[in-house]
């Protein structure tokens, strides 16, 4: 019995030695099998970056074909107007404000009928300061501080709407009517009989 059991505990350590030796070349084999995979990884992203990179320079020679001498879009900046223009128009139905720059583009408009206003509140003075409220918010994103004023119509809008201008922080350099009038031109209207 003594031997058998000799011999049995010389198989079980030698078993658990072989099982030992099996796990350690399994970690050997799994890193080294990591290992690989890793530089593999490696020289795929190489690969990856390198088309990336050839495809951009690709883009770039056909932009610049297409473009022949155009420069290239940048994103958009603001731009900074410091003096600029508002042109009012007061007629008996409406008031329109719109703030220009010197050139005359565009920077911000606004109506009566815009914010809401309907039939005869449209021409009124209160309107109109509404209108001037909207147009100066509108146009605060590009600095504006000094307009010259030109106004047009006979509107009951007209002096309201200056004094909105004025109390929105806007300095107001100059006021001019620009209203038409004619050199006996068209025929009138007869008169309305009320």
């Amino acid at each position: 019995m003594t031997q058998e059991k000799k011999n049995t505990t010389k198989k079980t350590s030698a078993n658990n030695i072989s099982a030992s030796q099996a796990e350690e070349k399994d970690e050997k084999k799994e890193n080294t099998s990591t290992d690989e995979m890793k530089k593999q990884e490696k020289i795929d992203d190489d690969k990856a970056k390198n088309d990336m990179e050839a495809k951009q320079e690709k883009e770039v020679d056909n932009s610049t074909v297409a473009n022949k001498g155009k420069s290239k879009k940048r994103g958009k900046r603001k731009r900074q107007v410091l003096k600029g223009e508002a042109h009012i128009q007061c007629t008996y139905n409406n008031t329109i404000i719109t703030l220009t720059d010197i050139n005359g583009n565009v920077l911000a408009w606004s109506s009566a009928g815009m914010l809401g206003f309907k039939g005869a509140k449209k021409s009124t003075p209160y309107a109109a300061t509404q209108v001037a409220n909207d147009v100066t918010e509108k146009v605060k994103k590009y600095g504006l501080q000094e307009v010259n004023v030109y106004i047009k119509g006979v509107g009951g809008g007209r002096e309201a709407s200056i004094r909105g201008l004025a109390n929105c922080s806007l300095n107001i350099l100059s006021i001019k009517d620009i209203t038409p009038h004619p050199h006996n031109g068209c025929r009138p209207r007869k008169p309305r009989r009320v």
